[in-house]
């Protein structure tokens, strides 16, 4: 009972989404399991039927236990992104237990995530962007929606998620901005370029074929439904196979990274860029500071007195 008003927490104070409340339940029932279980639990078959999580068996772990069980993790194949998740898990009920009473000490206190590769986003260059962009037939309805679909995306540095939520309610033509509704449900506003607006405007011209106007989702399927993120990762990705067949792996988050690529490389400000992606963390944008070596030769000649 105590792990399930745990997990409310999480849902409702927090605003997790469902699927983040399931991983963070999975990798706290796998420590439990493997307290009590040791080296075993991490070999389970994904059938195998695996003990809930409980305040009675956290409370028997120590620091030296989450790092065995970190430890192992990582030998056993897994990222250190995972591990790193799951020792995020750890610490977040190890904390509540802790502020609401329930245990003294905290076994996750000054223990460091496991560190991260950092790979840098792929990116797609400007002419690669344009030969995208251009190369959909927006003759029909369809392609009139692929068209918007990929402005948007690199237009605004959206998520897939965001874009499939998007409705008319959050599109503000006056002042060219979009209402976005991020991770958490966290809320944003982020400015529409003119051949963005454009190419939606257009969509919308005819939209009317494939669904009728009680649908508040802006982007439709051709049955009405609407698009899911699968739906719009297909989309970026039958367009990138025709103008772009020497990239492979494109998907609408290649955009998203494009879209960030290149406004710190035309010189906008980081945490302009921050706002707009919806970054909690300032680090998560410093990813994208990966600038071409002519656009730092350019600043430096531009800035340095004896260049």
């Amino acid at each position: 009972m105590d792990f399930i008003r745990y997990l409310h927490y999480l849902r409702i104070e927090r605003n997790f989404s469902v699927h983040t409340l399931r991983a963070y339940a999975n990798d706290i029932a796998t420590f439990c399991d493997f307290i009590e279980h040791g080296v075993a639990a991490l070999h389970r078959k994904s059938d195998d039927i695996r003990p809930p999580a409980s305040l009675s068996v956290l409370q028997r772990a120590d620091r030296n236990t989450v790092r065995a069980f970190l430890a192992h993790i990582q030998t056993s194949g897994a990222t250190a992104r995972t591990a790193a998740r799951k020792l995020a898990a750890l610490r977040s009920v190890y904390l509540y237990y802790q502020k609401t009473g329930q245990i003294t000490t905290n076994p996750t206190e000054g223990l460091r995530s496991p560190k991260r590769a950092q790979n840098l986003p792929e990116v797609l260059s400007i002419p690669e962007i344009t030969a995208l962009l251009e190369s959909v037939d927006t003759a029909t309805a369809l392609g009139s929606r692929d068209r918007a679909v990929l402005e948007v995306l690199y237009s605004c540095g959206l998520r897939a998620a965001e874009l499939a939520g998007l409705t008319f309610a959050d599109i503000f033509w006056h002042d060219e901005t979009m209402r976005i509704f991020g991770k958490r449900k966290k809320e944003r506003l982020v400015p529409v370029g003119g051949p963005a607006l454009r190419a939606l405007k257009s969509y919308l011209g005819r939209r009317g074929e494939l669904c009728s106007q009680a649908q508040p989702i802006v982007f439709v399927n051709h049955r009405g439904g609407a698009l899911t993120t699968r739906s719009i990762q297909r989309i970026v990705e039958a367009h990138v196979q025709k103008s772009l067949p020497e990239r492979v792996g494109v998907s609408p988050h290649t955009l998203r990274h494009s879209f960030a690529t290149h406004m710190l490389n035309a010189g906008a400000d980081l945490r302009v860029v921050q706002e707009i992606l919806g970054h909690e963390s300032l680090s998560s944008t410093q990813i994208y500071t990966h600038v071409s070596i002519d656009r730092l030769k350019e600043v430096y000649r531009n800035a340095h007195p004896h260049a």
